[in-house]
């Protein structure tokens, strides 16, 4: 038997930062709230607390869990006792959404998520607990900066938020009724339109980022990049894969971005060496994703030396 979807809006962000304020408006609207069975589950406590007697609709279950709780399990056995239509979650800024996304089951469905952040305090959060402000700001729809005023500096913000995610909407609150939307421009540090698109060393992660955000747009188009090539594991003998060690925050998230390239030579690389290729990417299936993507067919390939900085950086 199929399992009925669930939708799922995730609201996230730090402590204090307006979440459980937006929750408390959205469940008073009608439009939202007009009597749809609803699980709000609260995974932490701040200053603010719901009132249920001003929700537009009374049909609503709220539920506090802690960190050891959320669980697959856990969430299945929630949807088993409560007969819910749909769930709102507020999430605690100091969980990893990661383990969120592995708990949740196959019939949840994430329909919206949103990252709430108070800007006199979001900057210092992110030098100071980085890998945390990256975990929220990787994977929403769009990123509200409450308590934003004039004298504050919205390039700061952009950057904190673009180097991460390159498709959220950013919205200044300055007050109630008082919003800004982030219409700061952000031109690729390359030109996708050139005859070759040259990818500089460090320009490989916003590339590479961007390439994975919207592939489509460089099918077609021939690029040079330099990076490592890694034989075996599965490729065939004209196969390899090209890439580099990306670090997003820090040295605990640094994952390594590569791409399948087609080239007869492949057998004469060295695993781990150091190439720089020129290649034309193709849209099409190959084994090692599963499915179709962006395929280099190698023009020209040739070792080189490694960059002076290894593991490609957005700074």
């Amino acid at each position: 038997m199929i399992k009925k979807e669930i939708p799922v809006y995730l609201f996230t962000g730090f402590l204090d930062a307006g979440k459980t304020t937006f929750i408390q408006e959205t469940l008073e609207d009608p439009q939202f709230n007009g009597g749809e069975r609803t699980l709000v589950l609260l995974c932490e406590e701040g200053e603010t607390e719901l009132a249920p007697i001003r929700f537009a609709s009374s049909n609503v279950k709220i539920v506090t869990a802690c960190d050891e709780e959320i669980t697959s399990e856990y969430l299945k056995k929630l949807e088993r006792d409560i007969d819910f239509e749909r769930v709102v979650i507020e999430y605690n800024g100091m969980w990893l959404l990661d383990n969120l996304y592995g708990a949740l089951p196959g019939n949840w469905v994430v329909y919206q998520e949103m990252a709430f952040a108070d800007a006199r305090t979001f900057l210092t959060y992110n030098n100071n607990m980085r890998n945390l402000t990256v975990d929220k700001m990787k994977s929403p729809e769009a990123i509200i900066f409450k308590h934003f005023d004039k004298s504050m500096d919205k390039m700061e913000y952009h950057k904190v938020v673009r180097v991460i995610n390159r498709r959220c909407q950013i919205i200044y609150e300055y007050g109630k009724d008082d919003i800004e939307f982030d219409n700061i421009e952000d031109p690729l540090p390359f030109d996708i339109e050139a005859e070759v698109i040259d990818i500089s060393d460090k320009n490989y992660a916003i590339w590479y980022t961007d390439m994975n955000e919207e592939e489509a747009k460089y099918y077609g188009k021939t690029i040079t990049v330099k990076g490592r090539s890694l034989l075996g594991g599965g490729l065939d003998d004209d196969e390899f894969v090209i890439g580099r060690h990306i670090m997003t925050c820090c040295v605990e998230d640094i994952q390594f971005g590569g791409l399948v390239a087609k080239y007869k030579g492949a057998q004469s690389l060295e695993h781990g060496g150091w190439v720089v290729m020129t290649a034309k990417i193709e849209k099409e299936f190959n084994h090692m994703y599963g499915s179709e993507g962006p395929v280099f067919h190698v023009i020209s390939v040739e070792k080189t030396a490694a960059p002076q900085e290894e593991v490609a950086t957005f700074y």
